[in-house]
């Protein structure tokens, strides 16, 4: 582990996998998670790659900086940035990213600042909130944005004030996370995979980014290579809002796979091989 310093003075711990002189592959992990999930994909990948993963700020051994404001997409950049400047230095990386990782990777491929830095994106389970704040505005059919709009009432739970933190640190939240994550065959993290930090902490990700973009969307556009993956039992994103981007994408694959919401955990060779063709198709690399 190293620690690289963000703009705004936060330290964020980061893991490397591999040959440093390799091509990089940077990956992002979501909520309530810390870098370890992604140990077991980056032991594969790191055959081919420069694998790094980090701990999101408020997760892991990063540092936890309190206040809302402090978990705003564009600070979340700014940590990405100083993972790029500290591992990649002039090379355009390819970025993995799942759930909350995902929501923040499609902030940073649609970022002028970033333009050029970034190869290709896989995503896992993690639309765009912009993308999404669309996604509920549109002539689409109502039964799409209502089965969306049930799959995401933790985020309103997520908004309500000490509720949520006191689920997390009483333990009843953990138990029926747990059905959830287990409701389409999906494993259980191992130890030190997730804190209590981890879970209080990442709150303020929802609070801060959800309602202020999914209110007012930015047409946030990218040219980079997108390989949208939708597991059929996610609990949590649904098909059509994680997909239907090609507008904002239009360099846009899509695969949909059989499994659950933590498909990094439960499938990582399923996550690895699906990364490796993306980039084989992106840069017509031999992997």
């Amino acid at each position: 582990m190293r620690r690289v310093r963000s703009a705004d003075g936060t330290q964020i711990a980061l893991y490397e996998y591999g040959d440093p002189s390799a091509p990089p592959l940077v990956c992002v992990h979501g909520y309530p998670d810390n870098a370890r999930l992604w140990e077991s994909v980056a032991e594969r990948l790191a055959e081919q790659f420069h694998v790094v993963t980090y701990d999101v700020r408020g997760a892991g051994n990063s540092d936890h900086p309190r206040g809302r404001s402090a978990y705003r997409l564009d600070r979340l950049e700014e940590d990405f940035t100083a993972v790029l400047d500290a591992v990649a230095g002039d090379q355009p990386v390819r970025l993995l990213a799942h759930d909350w990782g995902s929501i923040q990777s499609w902030h940073f491929v649609t970022s002028e600042r970033l333009r050029g830095r970034i190869e290709s994106f896989v995503s896992i389970s993690g639309p765009s909130l912009d993308h999404a704040g669309y996604f509920f505005r549109d002539r689409r059919p109502l039964r799409e944005k209502v089965s969306q709009l049930v799959h995401s009432w933790y985020i309103f739970y997520f908004q309500l004030p000490w509720v949520p933190e006191l689920g997390w640190r009483k333990g009843w939240a953990h138990r029926a996370f747990a059905k959830l994550e287990a409701s389409a065959g999906g494993s259980a993290p191992a130890d030190g995979e997730r804190t209590l930090p981890d879970y209080v902490n990442g709150l303020q990700l929802y609070r801060a980014n959800v309602l202020p973009r999914l209110l007012r969307p930015r047409p946030r556009r990218t040219d980079v290579p997108v390989l949208a993956v939708s597991p059929d039992g996610d609990a949590f994103v649904t098909t059509p809002l994680q997909t239907d981007v090609a507008r904002w994408a239009p360099n846009l694959s899509v695969q949909v796979v059989r499994g659950g919401h933590w498909l990094p955990r439960n499938d990582p060779g399923l996550v690895t091989r699906l990364t490796l063709e993306h980039t084989r198709r992106v840069a017509g690399w031999q992997v």
